[in-house]
């Protein structure tokens, strides 16, 4: 990547550059995580491969995603991670006996309390069919597609023909959640999260393909997500159940899940402002969303930033907007200046610009780790490091894609946005 002075720029001082050598550290920190098969392993705080736990699909499909972008701006060497974590889907992650990919491969112990590796099961394979981790590997193949990687297309249809016969409900126009290992198991819940980065994963199928049903699903799944938003004061009901009736008490006494916690959660109501946008840009219906995006913007900004106690987004909030758990996640603030930024441009409205600016000051003083690398995933209520649900620095994704986003023309996904974009930190 471009070489710089030797002083150090700071949000203040140079926030472009300072983005972008945000980058370049975030794609060496995250090389470490790639094993010689391609299956990409969670890192500790120090940036190393932490062996307690196991491989997952959805960080592998992350890791391939950021990598075909970043080949896309040109940076040297991310063609060929990409192309090793698009292997390690084909050949570590998929399961060959039964269709679709399992959820993780050990060595690993599935925690007892859902926190701490070092207790519970042995659990060579968690062969959980989730659409959570589907939508992953659609999103994984389909940059990888756009970034013109050997192989991608191959995996793109095929992840896509899981998505759509497995987890796509005709119905409602949903995803179901979750099945068991060989499909004759489907769980009666269903949930937001995993549809939400299915309409991330979907329009990049569209980028890739050209397909216009995988931009007329997502469309009516982030219509769908609104409607519900708009009857709730704008706080996103996440979890249902088989027929689509909300359950707002679920997982009450789990407030901490990392995947389905109780209450809202004011990271999704940012992510879903930014989506709705980009859903507007690929389907060329410009202000169609606006006012909903602003409206979760909004709220979301409202409930989830804690000015009292020295800022940052808590994780997650009751009903009623009350904290649940006021912990901070790094990817609520990535996903916090995404969205201010992708606002700021499609209304022309300052005040998203002056969000931002201050939560990104607020990010590198907090959340960078300006001596071990990448973002600390987890603070306490003090903005202290902590991780409770979020050990370690699992991967680079939101935080990537939050630094690079600003410097990219807006479309429906980022790999599209970085090929418009061409060969700018080469």
């Amino acid at each position: 990547m471009t070489e710089h002075p030797t002083e150090q720029p700071t949000p203040a001082t140079d926030l472009r550059r300072w983005r972008r050598e945000q980058l370049a550290d975030l794609l060496r920190f995250g090389e470490a995580s790639l094993r010689a098969d391609g299956a990409a392993q969670w890192l500790d705080d120090d940036g190393r491969p932490d062996l307690s736990q196991p491989v997952h699909t959805w960080i592998t499909s992350r890791m391939a995603h950021v990598y075909a972008f970043a080949s896309l701006l040109g940076v040297p060497g991310a063609g060929e991670r990409a192309d090793a974590a698009l292997h390690g889907l084909r050949a570590v992650l998929v399961d060959a006996e039964n269709g679709g990919w399992v959820s993780s491969r050990g060595p690993a112990r599935r925690p007892g309390d859902g926190h701490d590796p070092a207790a519970g099961e042995a659990v060579p394979v968690d062969g959980t069919k989730s659409a959570y981790a589907h939508a992953f590997v659609v999103l994984a193949a389909a940059s990888g597609t756009i970034a013109g990687r050997e192989g991608a297309r191959e995996l793109l249809d095929a992840a896509l023909a899981v998505l759509d016969e497995r987890f796509w409900e005709p119905g409602p126009r949903m995803h179901a959640d979750e099945w068991s290992r060989d499909w004759t198991v489907l769980d009666e819940y269903r949930g937001v999260n995993a549809n939400m980065h299915s309409v991330e994963a979907l329009l990049a199928a569209h980028d890739a393909t050209g397909d216009p049903e995988w931009l007329a699903r997502a469309a009516s799944v982030a219509d769908r997500v609104v409607g519900w938003a708009r009857e709730n004061d704008w706080r996103i009901p996440e979890h249902f159940d088989a027929g689509w009736t909300p359950l707002p008490d679920y997982n009450a006494d789990r407030p901490r899940d990392p995947f389905k916690p109780y209450g809202s959660t004011p990271g999704h109501g940012l992510e879903w402002a930014r989506l709705l946008l980009q859903v507007d840009v690929a389907a060329g219906t410009p202000g169609a969303r606006t006012d909903a995006a602003v409206a979760l913007f909004d709220r979301a900004v409202a409930d989830g930033w804690d000015g009292e106690h020295g800022g940052g987004f808590v994780y997650t909030v009751d009903w009623s907007g009350t904290p649940v758990e006021p912990r901070r996640y790094h990817w609520v603030a990535a996903e916090a200046v995404a969205a201010a930024d992708v606002l700021g441009r499609v209304t022309g409205d300052p005040r998203f610009a002056e969000a931002a600016a201050g939560w990104w000051a607020w990010i590198d003083e907090h959340l960078v780790d300006h001596e071990r690398g990448s973002w600390h995933h987890e603070l306490d209520t003090a903005n202290r490091p902590d991780g409770v649900t979020w050990v370690g620095k699992p991967d680079v994704y939101h935080a990537a894609q939050a630094v690079i986003l600003p410097d990219l023309p807006l479309t429906g996904s980022l790999a599209a946005s970085a090929k418009a974009a061409g060969s700018i930190l080469g």
